[in-house]
Order: C-alpha cells, then sequence, then structure tokens
C-alpha cells in the first residue's frame, strides 16, 4: 500500500465536462479520477468501469455535461490521521484498487493506491520493466566550492546519469556537541570526519543554488537530509524524492519524517542487520510511503567479497518493492552486473580526483569511468531482454539463412505427385525449410513441379501456392531481381520497371550473355552491400584510402548502369539506389558530428563522374543489419539532415518504408510526419514492413506500419515516385514473397479509390 501526495493527476473539479474527466483518466493511466469542488473538497469518484456502466444506461450520451452528474457518490474513504493499518483492511473487503484520504473538513489530500506498481520520481518511473535509475553520488565531493559543484553537475550530465545527489547536514542539531570540529574529546574517527565537514559543506543557501543548476542544465537533483532540520530546509525547497543514508536506516524518528511527506524514499541498507531492514520496511509500510532499498556494503573501498550481490534478491523478498544498488567498491563491474541481478537503481559516487581530501573521494568514479559505466548498464539492459518465448533476433535469421542447411528434393517431381522420403536430401544454405520438417513433407502431394536441387519452402506444406499475376497500382511500380532470374520474372507479371539488385560478382558479369533485346520498362540499380575484399561501401570515411575506394567502387557501379540503359526503352536517367555509408562499430555519433560526415559524402560525390544517371541515397534505420553483424547508423535518418542535404546537393532519395519505421520506433518520431516531410523528396520507394527497432525487411502486414495510411500519403506527397516491394529474400521460391506482398498492397490502393 502506498499514499500518494501527488494528487494532481488524479483530480478534477466537479464543474468540468466529462471529456476532461475522461482525458484524465487516460493520461494517468490509473483508469480512476476524483472530483472536487473549488475548493478541494471531495465530491465523488469515477472509475473507467463507472463510465462504461453509466454509457450503456443512456439512450443519449452527453459527454459535455459536468462529470459531478455521473460521479460516485458512494465510495470509501479514510482520515488522514486513521491508522494505516486500516487502510489495508478496506482494500482487502472492499476490493479496490485506490482510497481518498481526506483530512477533517474533507479535503482531497492524497490517495492510498493498494500496489506499489512504480516509484515516480520526477519524470522518472522506476518498476520492474523501466531502465534503472542512476544517481551520480556527489556528496560532498565539492569540497565546499560552490563552483567545483556545478562542474561536477556539469561532468554528470555528460556521463549520462539520470540524477545528480547531495548531502545536507545541520552540524549544530545533528551533533552531540554541536558540531565543533576542534573537540578534543571526540573520538579519532568522529574528529576526522567533524573536521571534513566543517570545511567542505556547503551551506542551504549555496546548496539551493546548486539544485537550481541542476533544473536550468536539465538533470534531477537530489539530496540526503542527515537531519530533521536539513529534511525541513529540504521540504521547503521542493525536493521531489529523498535518500536515506545507510547510517539512518536505525533512525526511526528520522525515518518517518522522512516517509510522512510522502516522497519517495531511497533507503540505503548499509551496516544494517536484517531484523533492522525488516523494521525500516514495516515503518515505512504503516506509514504508505513509496520507497526503494538499496543493498550496500558501507566500507571504503568494500572488499569484492564483501559485496554479496545475492543478497538482493532476499531484499527484494523483505521489502516487496524495486530494489537498487549503493556501490562502494573500485571499478563498474560490480555496479553493471547488480543491474544484471535486477537492481532498477544504481548508485555510485563522482568526483574528478580520487586524491582529493576525503573519504569518499578514494572510493569514486571519474567521469570518463561513471560514463563508461553508463554504457554498459545500458547495454545489459537492452541485453535482458525478457524470459518469454525464445525467437530468433533479425541477425540470427539472416544468418541462419546463410549458415544452417534446408530441405532439397534430389529429383524431378510433377504437382500432384507424392513427395517421399528418399526424394529429399539435406543441403546448405537454409533458405528453404529446416531438416526438422521432413517429416511434415513426406506424403504430401507436390502443389508446384519441382526440379532436382529445388529447395522447399513453408508454402509447400499448405494446399495451395501465391501465384504471380498482372498487378495495378497508382504509382509505377517494379520487382526487385538479379541478372539471372529477370526473364522468368517478367514472364509471371507486368511491372514498369526492373530493380537490379547487384553483387560485387555481378561487377564482372557480361551483359551480353543476359540482354539480347530492348525491354519496353525503366530500370533501377541497387549498388552491391558488400564488395569484394569484405568492403562496405562508405563515401564520408576519414580513412582517405577506404573513402577512395568507396569512390572507385560506386563509380563501377554508374559505369555499369549506362551500359544497362541500352536495354530499357523507358528509361531517361535511371536512379542508382546507394547506402553511402555513415556507420559507426561500438557507437552512434553525436549529432553535433554530422555535419562533417554528410560533407565528406558531397566531396565523394563531387569526385565522382556521374553524367547520365541519378544518385539516390537510401533512407536508413538505427542498427543497420550487414550480413549478419549490428552497426549503428548516422547519417539519412533525421528526415531535417536528409531533407538539408538534398536541398543543397539538388537530389532525391530512396525513401525505404522499413528502415525509416525503424528510425522513427528509435527515436519516437511520426512516421506519417516523416512520410509529408520526406515525401516531396523521394525518386523511388522499398516498400516493406518492420517492427521494433531492427526488424527490417518484413512482409506487408506483418509489423508496425499501417499500409492504410501510408498508401494514402504516399498518393498525396509522393505521386511521381515509383516503388518495388523489398521483401528480404521475398524472391524464394519464384517470388513468392513479392507476389504476396503486391497482392496486400493492390489491396490498400484499391481503398483509396473507393474513397
Amino acid at each position: 500500500m502506498i499514499i500518494d501526495r501527488n494528487i494532481s493527476k488524479y483530480i478534477v473539479f466537479k464543474e468540468e465536462s466529462i471529456v476532461n474527466a475522461l482525458k484524465k483518466i487516460s493520461d494517468n493511466k490509473e483508469q480512476i479520477i476524483f472530483t472536487v469542488d473549488q475548493y478541494g473538497i471531495i465530491d465523488g469518484v469515477l472509475t473507467d468501469g463507472d463510465f462504461r456502466r453509466w454509457v450503456v444506461s443512456q439512450n443519449d450520451v452527453d459527454l459535455n455535461q459536468q462529470v459531478t452528474n455521473i460521479s460516485n457518490k458512494d465510495f470509501v474513504f479514510v482520515k488522514e490521521n486513521e491508522d494505516k493499518t486500516k487502510i489495508d483492511e478496506k482494500f482487502h473487503s472492499k476490493k479496490i484498487g485506490f482510497i481518498p484520504v481526506l483530512d477533517n473538513q474533507n479535503h482531497l489530500v492524497a490517495i492510498a493506491r493498494k500496489d506499489n506498481t512504480a516509484i515516480e520520481i520526477g519524470e522518472f518511473s522506476i518498476d520492474e520493466n523501466s531502465s534503472s535509475f542512476i544517481i551520480a553520488e556527489i556528496g560532498n565531493n565539492h569540497n565546499g566550492s560552490l563552483e567545483l559543484a556545478k562542474k561536477l553537475v556539469d561532468a554528470v550530465i555528460e556521463s549520462g546519469a539520470d540524477c545528480a545527489k547531495f548531502q545536507m547536514r545541520d552540524l549544530n542539531t545533528l551533533y552531540n556537541n554541536s558540531g565543533n570540529a576542534n573537540d578534543a574529546s571526540e573520538d579519532l574517527g568522529s574528529q576526522y570526519t567533524l573536521d571534513l565537514l566543517s570545511r567542505f559543506q556547503l551551506d542551504n543557501d549555496e546548496m539551493i543554488k546548486v539544485f537550481d543548476y541542476c533544473k536550468e542544465k536539465g538533470i534531477l537533483p537530489l539530496c540526503t537530509p542527515w537531519d530533521e532540520a536539513s529534511l525541513d530546509a529540504l521540504e521547503n525547497y521542493g525536493m521531489p524524492a529523498y535518500k536515506l543514508a545507510s547510517a539512518d536506516l536505525t533512525n526511526h524518528e528520522l525515518l518517518r519524517r522522512m516517509a510522512k511527506t510522502g516522497k519517495p524514499l531511497i533507503c540505503s541498507t548499509g551496516m544494517s542487520v536484517e531484523s533492522e531492514i525488516k523494521d525500516a520496511v514495516n515503518i515505512l509500510k504503516q506509514e504508505g510511503a513509496p520507497y526503494i532499498f538499496l543493498h550496500c556494503n558501507s566500507t571504503y573501498p568494500a572488499p569484492f567479497k564483501d559485496v554479496e550481490l545475492n543478497y538482493m534478491d532476499r531484499l527484494k523478498e523483505l521489502s516487496q518493492s524495486p530494489v537498487g544498488y549503493s556501490g562502494h567498491e573500485r571499478g563498474i563491474n560490480i555496479a553493471i552486473a547488480a543491474v544484471a541481478k535486477g537492481a532498477k537503481v544504481i548508485e555510485k559516487h563522482f568526483t574528478f580526483d580520487r586524491n582529493m581530501e576525503g573519504n569518499d573521494h578514494k572510493v569514486s568514479l571519474l567521469p570518463e569511468e561513471f560514463k563508461q559505466m553508463v554504457e554498459g548498464i545500458r547495454e545489459v539492459e537492452l541485453a535482458l531482454g525478457s524470459s518469454s518465448e525464445r525467437k530468433m533476433s533479425q541477425g540470427e535469421i539472416i544468418n541462419r539463412e546463410n549458415l544452417a542447411k534446408s530441405l532439397v528434393i534430389n529429383c524431378d517431381l510433377k504437382q500432384r505427385e507424392t513427395i517421399q522420403e528418399q526424394m529429399i536430401e539435406i543441403k546448405s544454405p537454409g533458405k528453404g525449410l529446416q531438416p526438422n520438417r521432413l517429416t511434415d513433407l513426406v506424403g504430401l502431394p507436390a502443389n508446384r513441379d519441382f526440379k532436382a536441387g529445388d529447395f522447399f519452402y513453408e508454402s509447400d506444406l499448405a494446399d495451395e501456392k501465391v501465384e504471380a499475376r498482372d498487378y495495378n497500382f497508382f504509382h509505377k511500380w517494379g520487382v526487385p531481381v538479379r541478372y539471372h532470374d529477370y526473364k522468368s520474372i517478367l514472364e509471371k507479371t507486368n511491372p514498369d520497371l526492373l530493380e537490379f539488385h547487384l553483387s560485387y560478382k555481378d561487377l564482372e558479369e557480361d551483359l551480353e550473355g543476359y540482354f539480347n533485346e530492348e525491354l519496353d520498362l525503366d530500370f533501377v540499380v541497387h549498388t552491391p552491400e558488400l564488395f569484394a575484399g569484405d568492403h562496405l561501401l562508405d563515401l564520408c570515411s576519414e580513412d582517405e584510402d577506404y573513402r577512395q575506394h568507396s569512390i572507385k567502387e560506386l563509380q563501377s557501379v554508374i559505369d555499369i548502369t549506362r551500359s544497362l540503359k541500352k536495354y530499357f526503352k523507358k528509361s531517361t536517367v535511371p536512379c542508382i539506389v546507394t547506402n553511402m555509408g555513415g556507420f559507426t562499430k561500438d557507437k552512434p555519433l553525436d549529432p553535433s558530428e554530422r555535419n562533417k560526415y554528410y560533407q565528406l559524402i558531397e566531396k565523394s560525390l563531387s569526385e565522382l563522374d556521374s553524367e547520365g544517371v541519378e544518385i539516390i541515397p537510401q533512407t536508413m534505420p538505427p542498427f543497420p543489419w550487414h550480413f549478419g553483424g549490428q552497426r549503428y547508423q548516422n547519417l539519412f535518418m533525421d528526415p531535417s539532415d536528409t531533407i538539408a542535404f538534398c536541398e543543397r546537393n539538388n537530389m532525391r532519395v530512396c525513401f525505404d518504408t522499413s528502415h525509416t519505421k525503424l528510425a522513427c520506433n528509435h527515436f519516437n518520431w511520426s512516421f506519417s510526419e516523416f512520410v509529408k516531410n520526406i515525401g516531396p523528396y523521394t525518386a523511388h520507394l522499398h516498400i516493406v514492413d518492420a517492427t521494433g527497432v531492427d526488424g527490417e525487411g518484413l512482409q506487408i502486414g506483418e509489423g508496425d506500419i499501417d499500409f492504410g495510411a501510408l498508401v494514402e500519403e504516399l498518393i498525396h506527397y509522393s505521386p511521381k515516385a515509383t516503388f518495388i516491394p523489398e521483401i528480404w529474400q521475398g524472391h524464394k521460391n519464384d517470388g513468392e514473397g513479392f507476389w504476396i506482398a503486391l497482392e496486400r498492397l493492390e489491396y490498400w490502393y484499391d481503398q483509396q479509390k473507393v474513397k
């Protein structure tokens, strides 16, 4: 049970409309609001269920009437001075999830929630599914300098931390000797600590300046109050949450005072035994405080053998809430491991110099170390994934095609003849049915003609096979082909163009061996993704030899494109689709660095002889797959970057819907806005579905794209663009993937005719 005093997200004035109340219910994601009058006195309760029951009972639904007309006036409530155990009793007896907490005048002052679903700290929500909340503990490592404190804040922001945390003490009330650093009767340890604190504390006004500086720079400030006077000062400032020091876990008076603020508490457990942790948990539950416990060993530095990360499992069981880790050991590995163990909060000390005076400096991380820790934590979080059913990643799917084995027929077989076990062999690569499907095939009638060496596919297990036919679209369209299969494609359907997907081996082929007539078509060329010697095209490489090699390879593609033109009657200026580079291996570029790479691309383009062709860069995904391995892409993702490049160079693009949808998913951009903005600069389209941030090349309708909206937008914003369905491995089984895609796309184009 949590008593939430941040009640603004639950409140609607009773005179407001039902529509506004529904918006509030939707925004707070709790399916409940409380109506109050202008003085904050509770009027009623409205749940999502209440609204649905009311709608069903109405003949004429008026959503503009006052919400008080439908709010429930018969609700369970508690008074703020009631024993908190009674709240739990009401939760259990009434089977409800929220109870309003009222003062003696019936003002709504808090909401009691049954479940501790998430801890809200500023804009951060911490629960079992959230990213770890990373605290950079500056503490007193500013050594009493306001200027140094601000510089530390700047460095914390650069490191990627979520929060900069400090400490506040009122030495006069905190210490038995009123904080006298010169008290000769004090023990050596206390005397040392008092001496440091007396010299290295910032006063409260200076601390507030640091907090304000954090907010100005865009990072959340937090603070540990070591005494009630400091807590009062922080409450007056409006601190959104508090950290309880390990030393105060047994200080029940301070703990209760902090809990009564209603703010989330992050409690360290260093120097405590389990019974003391249990006592603290009980107090926090009694007060209904939102809390997170941090596993901690309070030695400086903590020996690795004493850290005992496995205790986090027990701590989670005791606290019945998310847990975290506050580390004083050397290095970054233990904190990263804690995240793998389930820590949702990580706290590590932060300094510029471990040799500075003060106990915390020597267990602190330097800025670059802290940054490495944050990067490691984020990598581990990505790697943790889920415990749901095992599925292949996109990279594994690609590699399975190349490395695994398939079922292959070893003889000719006519349609409707029976597939027998002795006809089937296991061969590489893995582009067909996997060997474990053999028994599924045996005994089936063939749904098509087979030639010896043909692969079996999933569709061979079905009664019927999708066949190519003629298609009709608003846009001119084509099919991806290779030299060796374009004629068989043209026998099956009626494209306006062909897009030749070249391999680096194709650059050495004699065109006359494949072309013997002029075709009444247009064509597009897709530059190889990989050239001989494992060379990935990169026109913006800072390695001059590599850049020149890329220019040379692209020039060879341009020359072949000009040679192909004579075979296509409708070709005027053929387009060459290319990935221009701009990928990095280890992490993405800072956006401020992109411009110099665009300039390098422009330099490379100026060194090419591109007379008679149009080079069109492809819009790119954030995490492209390069033959089974993943890299970071930096260019031709952001629409503003891409449009600026096009306008500077009078160029157009190949808009790849899959790539762009992945970028929009990753960066939380509107895909519809992207289509609207990039549409006028689009010469050619690769239409294909996508899911997540790296699931590219999916069949139409099997990913995240709304193709009804996309087709409508493309007709409006890119009416002269051409397109192909670039389904990954769509060419398999005589182009089966392309025919399925074209069937589905034709449906969406036909819907636009109906409109």
